[in-house]
């Protein structure tokens, strides 16, 4: 299974990344480029934000939800710490 995080181009209200896991990631990337899937990727979508994979990690649930339990999405994010680091 992979671990994936997606950076939004922009925020969706609150939301800046969208952390999930899959089975094959090829397929779940496509699901959620048809806006089914997630909710918050289909309003992501809706919206006309743009989005790309972050980050991978080779894992499973427990992996998943102990990354999503640290509530550090940006901290994980190589594209949010490149952004800092020419901020």
């Amino acid at each position: 299974m992979t671990v994936y995080l997606i950076h939004f181009d922009e925020p969706y209200r609150h939301a800046r990344h969208y952390l999930g896991v899959a089975q094959n990631l090829d397929n779940r990337l496509a699901e959620h480029r048809q806006g089914s899937g997630a909710r918050l990727m289909q309003v992501v979508g809706e919206a006309g934000i743009g989005w790309q994979v972050a980050r991978t990690w080779t894992g499973d649930r427990k992996l998943e939800r102990h990354l999503k339990n640290r509530h550090d999405a940006p901290g994980l994010c190589p594209l949010c710490l490149f952004k800092g680091v020419l901020n």
